[in-house]
């Protein structure tokens, strides 16, 4: 695993004579780009700072319980099973997908609730339940979604667009699609009851993006769950990121991990490998960036001259929301909250306000919003027997404001304030049981995954910001160089992430091709 050989050199010797691809980051971009890389006929090298594959989708154990730090839902299956495949594997023989049912519970402050399902007739009758002047929006707004999926999912988000003529060729569809409209926005427009307008918009906030600023295109996730359901990998999502991995080194590729990359080196305007914190340099023909593209611009590129992605633009785009995630365990709760799913959404008392404060006004708010994820009710291998495993998730203001929150000295209060909602609202009698727990804040985002402004999902998903006005999947400033992941083209989320993998491989020349003079 930790190699510490030049792979060019060792293709001199004749040991290896496949061009060299060398990918920055072990998250699932990475790994994504690793495996197809590999099926291209290129040598992998994978290099990460932290110790297992993953990045923000790793995981820690504690005192028996395995918290899943990042992504704990899979929806669009099939991106993984076309990943697989492209490397002449089966996705199912390396990783046990479930689906659920339901997908998460909504509950609102008045005491309602709003059940998720991939069933369109509870769906509907839920959406009765709430308010049955709402089913004929409901149904507009599926169809809505759906064509929204096939332009922007299927299409677009599968393909490169770093091209200006190809944002100029889709730009009718745009403008037919009302992509001007955000998401809230057009969910007002088919709901009337408040508390529906909440529970068909808030999605962007999974993938870092203000609900309310960000394009309607993002509607496109209603018509991802009732087609392909919402589905949890059993030894969470790090099990998916492990079994990438091994196919990465069945490959002949190699992981390299903690090792920060601390710069990509260059030969003119092309890139020729690059160099550790620890001063080796390993060379390459390609290098492949899952560090988030702020990152790559700003710190691992900083030597270069020619420049696109300046400090000065970096810092005048707009960065997702922080996170602030509780990890803890329970003891002796396994017959406890038995009303409580794998998937809660406990819905603040401000929406839209709360959001201003998140992505506007960069204010940490006494109220919140959470999600809360228990594993264990499907997977009771992440829990010791009789206990259980939870996240809390509150979205939180990045560091990038004039006056970020301190939050070495918020770290236990605001904890504190997660546990209260927590207990009153979801799990009484929650603080006799805590076991073991765990705290990421939006700093610990920016020394753990090297996130500017300690961001959870990189640049923020809005209009300007996404297609090709997103950092590109091939680097306009170098020769060589490409970049996947959140930052990039398509987008943040599991399904976007690893199909900036998919764009990828349509921009890369296969090995052979690569190797002829």
């Amino acid at each position: 695993m930790l190699t510490r050989t030049d792979p060019v050199a060792e293709a001199k010797e004749g040991r290896d004579t496949r061009p060299v691809a060398v990918v920055i980051g072990a998250g699932f971009g990475g790994l994504a780009a690793g495996m197809r890389l590999g099926a291209k006929g290129y040598r992998v090298v994978v290099v990460d700072n932290l110790d297992i594959p993953g990045g923000r989708a790793s995981s820690i154990s504690m005192e028996g319980h395995r918290f899943d730090l990042g992504p704990t839902i899979v929806t669009v299956p099939q991106v993984f099973e076309e990943l697989w495949a492209a490397t002449g594997r089966k996705f199912g023989d390396y990783v046990d997908l479930r689906a659920m049912d339901p997908f998460y519970e909504i509950r609102f402050p008045d005491g309602s609730t709003f059940t998720a399902s991939q069933d369109e007739a509870a769906m509907r009758t839920e959406v009765e339940r709430l308010s049955p002047d709402d089913v004929a929006g409901y149904d507009r707004f599926l169809k809505d979604s759906q064509r929204r999926y096939s332009f922007g999912f299927e299409d677009l988000g599968r393909r490169p667009m770093h091209k200006l003529l190809d944002l100029i060729k889709v730009l009718p569809t745009f403008g037919w699609l009302r992509a001007d409209r955000s998401v809230y926005a057009h969910a007002a427009t088919r709901f009337r009851d408040e508390r529906l307008r909440m529970a068909f918009s808030f999605h962007p906030l999974f993938i870092g993006g203000d609900p309310f600023h960000v394009t309607s295109m993002y509607i496109l996730v209603s018509h991802l769950e009732k087609e392909f359901g919402v589905h949890y990998a059993m030894g969470g999502a790090g099990a998916i990121a492990r079994a990438m991995a091994d196919v990465i080194e069945e490959q002949g590729g190699t992981l390299r991990f903690g090792e920060e990359v601390d710069q990509i080196t260059l030969s003119g305007d092309r890139t020729t490998g690059v160099i550790t914190k620890g001063g080796e340099t390993l060379r390459a023909d390609i290098v492949v960036s899952n560090a988030d593209a702020g990152h790559t611009y700003e710190h691992l590129l900083r030597k270069r001259s020619k420049r696109r992605w300046t400090p000065a633009k970096l810092k005048r785009s707009r960065w997702s929301m922080g996170l602030f995630v509780w990890y803890f365990g329970t003891k002796g709760t396994k017959g406890m909250w038995g009303d409580v799913g794998h998937h809660t959404i406990l819905n603040g008392p401000r929406y839209r306000d709360l959001v201003q404060d998140i992505f506007i006004k960069g204010h940490l708010a006494d109220d919140m919003s959470l999600y809360v994820h228990r594993p264990s009710v499907t997977d009771p291998g992440c829990a010791p027997e009789g206990d259980d495993t939870f996240y809390a998730l509150s979205p939180v203001p990045h560091i990038g404001f004039g006056d970020p929150v301190d939050w070495e000295a918020m770290r236990e209060t605001y904890r504190q304030r997660v546990e209260g909602v927590l207990e009153a609202e979801l799990l009484p009698g929650l603080s006799d049981h805590v076991g073991p727990s765990h705290i990421l804040t939006p700093r610990d985002f920016q020394t753990r995954y090297l996130s500017p402004n300690g961001s959870g999902f990189s640049l923020e998903p809005r209009i300007f910001q996404s297609a090709w006005f997103r950092p590109h999947n091939i680097s306009e400033e170098i020769r060589g160089l490409y970049l996947v992941g959140a930052g990039t083209h398509p987008g943040a989320g599991l399904p976007g992430v690893v199909s900036s993998a998919e764009v990828l491989d349509k921009l890369v020349s296969a090995a052979h091709e690569m190797a002829t003079p």
